[in-house]
């Protein structure tokens, strides 16, 4: 298959805009059941969008849209390049950095309890871990990346040397000691550098303070009680357990072509709290409409996923647009808030207006998940149902 051309930001945008304004047919994308009398208009048909696939930049694609506007489900393409056979819409798949919302639900409800304080160092919790360099860095500024600790850094510069290593374990501590052991690249609080790390140290405080695993306190506080029960943490899994589509990137082959390669099965350590979850459309739906609903963190501090810290230094890049666990755009005249991730073969994403209006949740199965610039089918979905970006 060759190299899906690169389209202009303009060009998306317009795409989008038609799309998501034009039906289209419904076949392969497999439209939801129609709602009972009693419920809301339907909400934005994106048929049109994720038909045709395969193709070039996505071999799949499963989206479900909810809130108070209406809903709407629909999945396309191909569960394996091999079989041919229909895309499964409840298949599980890896939400990458999702996971971060997750975590940072999680540190939340502990600070509601007086477990964890924002504004207390990371060194303060883990001070055997945290150099002297990095003593004035707090949980918040861990949560919302403007903390300044750089990535660890991963052995490798392509993705064929990085698939090569697909199978090597990350232990946490040992991330943090790389990244760590580095110069910063700001002074904490007066820059945002998206990253990894943060949450790396997030979920080790949440062991510290806890006793318990990380991942065990997800599963108790969120997993169990939302009846989230295709949604785990893989650990050293490198398969996804059950029913899941196939993710392929594009990459040089062992016949030193280029084409696409099976990449669902990987390792997720490098992730850990940061990335590693693995979910499925209707979990991730019902997981958004209770978090902006102030079901998964509770009472004002809630309020710290939809606020934007205010940076000082603005000379190296733009305002802050990401908050605790969240991130923002304007997105057709309205504020949009919600989390992308992405692990090889996989992207995924939640998305709400800040009172439920309308959700939405897809995952997209990319043959760029890792590329520098947005999947083509993932930004048609996102603009498709809310709107060109405004200022």
């Amino acid at each position: 298959m060759k190299t899906p051309p690169k389209r202009s930001a303009r060009t998306l945008l317009a795409a989008a805009l038609v799309l998501g304004v034009t039906a289209g047919p419904l076949t392969p994308a497999v439209a939801a059941p129609a709602p009972p009398a009693a419920a809301v208009v339907a909400g934005p048909d994106l048929s049109a969008v994720i038909a045709g696939l395969p193709r070039a930049d996505a071999t799949a694609a499963l989206v479900r849209i909810g809130g108070t506007e209406g809903g709407w489900t629909g999945s396309a393409g191909v569960r394996d390049l091999e079989s041919g056979a229909p895309a499964d819409p409840a298949a599980r798949f890896r939400i990458g950095s999702v996971t971060k919302v997750f975590t940072a639900a999680t540190v939340l409800q502990l600070a509601a309890e007086g477990r964890i304080d924002l504004d207390r160092t990371a060194r303060s919790y883990l001070p055997e871990l945290i150099p002297g360099r990095y003593a004035t860095v707090t949980v918040r500024q861990l949560l919302n990346h403007t903390h300044g600790i750089p990535a660890a850094g991963m052995p490798g510069d392509t993705v064929e040397e990085w698939y090569e290593r697909r199978f090597e374990v990350h232990e946490p501590e040992e991330l943090v000691r790389r990244a760590t052991a580095q110069p910063r690249e700001f002074r904490p609080g007066t820059r945002q550098h998206y990253l990894n790390i943060g949450y790396t140290i997030a979920g080790l405080i949440v062991e510290r303070v806890t006793g318990d695993p990380y991942e065990e306190q997800v599963e108790r506080r969120i997993l169990r009680p939302l009846g989230l029960r295709d949604t785990y943490s893989p650990g050293r899994e490198t398969a996804i357990r059950g029913a899941y589509n196939h993710g392929y990137q594009l990459m040089r082959l062992d016949d030193g072509t280029t084409g696409l390669r099976d990449v669902s099965v990987w390792g997720v350590t490098d992730g850990w709290a940061a990335g590693d979850l693995v979910s499925t459309t209707a979990d991730l739906e019902r997981f958004t409409r209770a978090l902006f609903a102030g079901r998964v963190v509770r009472g004002p501090l809630l309020e710290e996923m939809f606020t934007l810290p205010k940076v000082t230094d603005l000379g190296s890049g733009d305002p802050a647009a990401y908050s605790v666990g969240l991130s923002m755009k304007r997105l057709g005249g309205r504020e949009v808030w919600g989390k992308t991730g992405g692990r090889w073969g996989y992207n995924a994403a939640v998305a709400s207006t800040r009172h439920g209006e309308r959700t939405l949740v897809y995952s997209v199965n990319s043959t760029d998940a890792k590329g520098q610039e947005m999947n083509r089918t993932a930004l048609e979905l996102m603009l498709a149902t809310y709107g060109l970006p405004s200022e």
